[in-house]
Formats: structure tokens, sequence, C-alpha cells
């Protein structure tokens, strides 16, 4: 593949995820576990429902949607919503406000050689990752493909090691992002054809034909995929839960680049100039702005 090709038919190096949009059924309850157990403050109230981050940085929209249903496990959509904090202090401080919370939304902890990530659930049953990355130079690649494992990473002497009453206290003085958002679907290479054929994502790892994870400037991953739950599954109907993946890039020459992508590939979409809307093929909708 040529330079120029490259440039045309992949999404920027500089690329990130911003705010992920939740549809939410209990308000009050979810705003509550978001700040209470992730450390996370309003920083707007607009759009139908509430947005809360860090240092003024948005991450999580929850929209109030009573009317809908919680979706069947089985169905395609959120898997986990990924956020990524600076430095193990930080993560660890999360970590523990989460467990504190509520113990039983924790679901689980890994080493992933380049990450060291701990799983909850929300109260409405969205996944969340928190996690902490391995400084680049530690990762290790077999070609474009980086080496990820899930090792063991036993909570309690995490917490020993890394949480600080100083790491607590500054909690919400600290940085965090959406460092990447992992769906549910209905089969791996149609998730391939769309998100690494069309869109212009680069494929770094699979795990034995059941998950697919991708990125641009070869970050371990922005987005992943898999079939765990979700073999099989259709598009999906209006359910609480996942209500839009938001990516964000540096110019309205990316957007624009993406959207002729898309018409060529033959998938609807909504261009504004500054902002693209579509679908990817499980009704996930996505948003691609100007950062």
């Amino acid at each position: 593949m040529t330079a120029e090709a490259t440039s045309q038919d992949l999404l920027p190096a500089d690329l990130s995820m911003g705010t992920v949009m939740l549809k939410v059924g209990d308000m009050k309850l979810m705003t509550d576990y978001y700040q209470r157990a992730l450390g996370l403050e309003v920083v707007a109230e607009e759009d139908g429902g509430v947005y809360l981050g860090r240092l003024h940085r948005p991450l999580v929209h929850l929209a109030s949607a009573p009317a809908l249903h919680l979706p069947g496990r089985g169905e395609a959509g959120l898997f986990h919503t990924a956020l990524l904090f600076d430095d193990q202090a930080a993560l660890a401080a999360t970590v523990a406000t989460a467990a504190q919370f509520d113990p039983r939304l924790f679901t689980g902890s890994a080493d992933h050689l380049v990450s060291e990530a701990f799983y909850f659930n929300d109260p409405e049953g969205n996944g969340i990752e928190l996690y902490w990355d391995r400084p680049r130079k530690n990762w290790s690649w077999n070609g474009t493909e980086v080496v990820m494992d899930s090792l063991a990473l036993p909570p309690q002497r995490y917490l020993e090691q890394h949480l600080s009453q100083e790491s607590l206290d500054g909690q919400l003085g600290t940085e965090a992002g959406v460092g990447h958002v992992h769906l549910q679907v209905g089969d791996v290479q149609s998730a391939h054809d769309f998100y690494v054929g069309t869109l212009g994502f680069e494929k770094t790892a699979g795990w034995h034909g059941q998950a697919l994870f991708v990125s641009a400037g070869r970050y371990h991953h922005h987005m992943a995929m898999n079939v765990w739950n979700s073999r099989g599954a259709g598009p999906r109907k209006d359910t609480l839960g996942l209500g839009e993946v938001l990516i964000e890039v540096a110019s309205g020459d990316d957007v624009g680049a993406l959207a002729d992508r898309l018409k060529v590939a033959g998938v609807v979409s909504h261009h504004t100039g500054a902002e693209l809307r579509f679908e990817d093929p499980w009704r996930n909708s996505i948003r691609v702005a100007v950062r």
C-alpha cells in the first residue's frame, strides 16, 4: 500500500475516543454511581441528561430514557466503556471507591501486558473497565499485532501496592479519559469488514475468531468487538445501554475523508462538515467529530 493510499484509507493516527452516551432508566441511581463509585463530577446538564467527567472533560453522557427496557444478555451493544488513568495510584483510587460502593458490581481484573485492568458493571448492567497503560516502549509487537494476554492481577494486592490516602483525597483532581470502547457484535468477520475495511482502523489483535481489537496510530486498541455473549446477534432494538460512541479527530478533512469512504461503501450517514453520524451493522450509533 502506498503512503498516499494509507492516508486516504486509514483513520488518522492522532484519533481519540470521546464521550460515551448511555441511555439510562434511573437517572438518580446511575448519576450517583458514576459520581460516588467512579469519582466523576457533573460537567454539564444538557442534551436530555447529564455529562460526567474529570477536570471539565466529559467522559460519560447519561441520557434519560425511562420508557426503554434493558437489553437481553445476547443482544449486540456495549461490552464495556474503558476509562484510562494516567498512573497506577489514580487507577487504584477509583478501583477502591468502585469496590467500596458495591463489591457485587466488581466482575474481574487482568494484567493484559500492555495494561492493567479492573472490570465492573454499573447498576443497569453496562460494563466498565478501569485501566492504566504500561509505557508503549514496553509493548511487544508481532508485526502489526500487539502482544496481549489475560494474566492474574489480584485486586487486594494491587491496592496494597498503589493505593494511598493522597490519591483518594485527590481523586477528582486527576485526569481520566475514554481509552477504548468494546462492543458486543454478531460476528467478528462482519466487524472486521466494517471497522477495518470501511472505517479505516487497523487490526491490532484477534482472539480465536471470537474477538477483534482495532486502533489508529498503533495504540493497542481504540475499539474492540466480541461475540462471547452475542454470537449471531442481529441489529439492535432501541434499548437502555449504549446510545452513541464518539470518535474525535483533529480536522474537518479527517471527517470528510471518512464520509467519502462510507459513501463508496454504501453506508448511510449524516455529514454536517464538522461531524459525521452513522451506524455499524448492529445499529450501534457512532459519531465522528472534530475534537
